[in-house]
C-alpha cells in the first residue's frame, strides 16, 4: 500500500512503514516535507500491524538538511515549529523507528536521523551539523547529542561544524551500526525482519520505558533550545548574515555583536 505525498514516497508493508525523503539531489527539507512527514506519522501510528518505520532518502543522499531560505528571520519560528513536531512525533512514536544513511547526512538530516531508535549508515556517508556556518545552531542537537556522544564530542561536532564518515558516526554513537554502501540495504532488512517476530504493542511499551527518564530532560532542553534561538539568536546580525551571505553565494562577513 502507497499513501500519496509529493514530497515522500511512503509504503506500508507487512510490518513495517518504509518513508523516503523525496527531493533530489539533496533531499533538502523543506516545509512543505515537515508537514507532509507530520500527516504521514499521524497516519502510520493507529495501524498495529506495523511495528516499524524506515526511514531514508531518494537517491545517494539522506539528506543536506533544512531548506536555508527557511531560517530567515520571518520564517524561522514557523519552520521550528513544524521540524521539531517531526522530530517530537517520531521520538513519541510506537513504533520503532529505523534511520538508513547513505550520502550527506547533515544538519536538520542529521537530527532525524539520530533521533530515530536505531541508525544505520554507509561507511561513506558524510555526517555533520554545520548550522555554525551560517551563524546558528541545531537545536535538536544541542539537546540530544550529549547524551548519545557524550558532552566533549557534541560540542565538538556542534561547534566546529566538522564532518565525519559514517564510521566515525557509528564510533562516536551517532549511528547503531556502519556497513559498506552495498551491504547498507540488507542490515536493514535483516533488523526489520528480526524485529517483525516480536510483539508491536510490546516493542512499543518497551520502547517507552527505555526513554523515559531521557525523554524528560530532551523535551526541556529542546524547549529551551528553541527559546534561545528565536528570543536571541536569530535576532543577532551575524545570524542574520550568516543567511543571507549563503542565500547569496558569498562569503559571511561577521561582525561579532548582538
Amino acid at each position: 500500500m502507497t499513501l500519496s505525498f509529493s514530497t515522500i514516497y511512503v509504503v506500508l508493508r507487512e510490518n513495517s512503514a518504509r518513508i523516503t525523503l523525496n527531493n533530489p539531489p539533496l533531499n533538502v527539507i523543506t516545509p512543505l516535507m515537515m508537514d507532509e512527514l507530520n500527516q504521514a506519522l499521524l497516519e502510520i501510528e493507529p495501524n498495529h500491524d506495523i511495528s516499524t518505520i524506515v526511514l531514508d532518502g531518494k537517491g545517494n543522499s539522506f539528506s543536506a538538511g533544512v531548506a536555508i531560505a527557511a531560517h530567515t528571520p520571518d520564517n524561522v519560528s514557523a519552520m521550528l515549529t513544524k521540524f521539531h513536531a517531526v522530530i517530537r512525533a517520531l521520538i513519541s512514536s510506537k513504533k520503532i523507528t529505523v534511520s538508513k544513511v547513505r550520502g550527506n547526512c547533515l544538519g536538520g538530516g542529521a537530527e532525524l536521523a539520530i533521533v530515530c531508535d536505531l541508525a544505520y549508515t554507509g561507511k561513506r556517508a558524510r555526517w555533520a551539523f554545520p548550522e555554525i556556518s551560517l551563524g546558528c545552531y541545531p537545536p535538536v542537537a544541542c539537546a540530544a547529542l550529549a547524551s548519545l556522544i557524550g558532552q566533549k564530542r557534541a560540542t565538538e561536532l556542534i561547534l566546529t561544524g566538522r564532518t565525519i564518515s559514517g564510521v566515525d558516526a557509528a564510533t562516536f554513537g551517532l549511528a547503531t551500526r556502519v556497513v559498506p554502501e552495498y551491504k547498507l540495504d540488507a542490515a536493514v532488512e535483516l533488523v526489520i525482519s528480526q524485529l517483525s517476530k516480536f510483539s508491536p504493542s510490546s516493542l512499543g511499551i518497551t520502547k517507552k520505558a527505555m526513554y523515559a527518564w531521557d525523554a524528560i530532560h530532551f523535551d526541556k532542553g529542546l524547549a529551551r533550545a528553541e527559546k534561545i534561538y528565536l528570543e536571541e539568536l536569530i535576532k543577532t546580525a551575524d545570524a542574520q548574515e550568516g543567511i543571507n551571505a549563503f542565500l547569496q553565494k558569498r562569503k559571511p562577513n561577521w561582525i561579532g555583536r548582538k
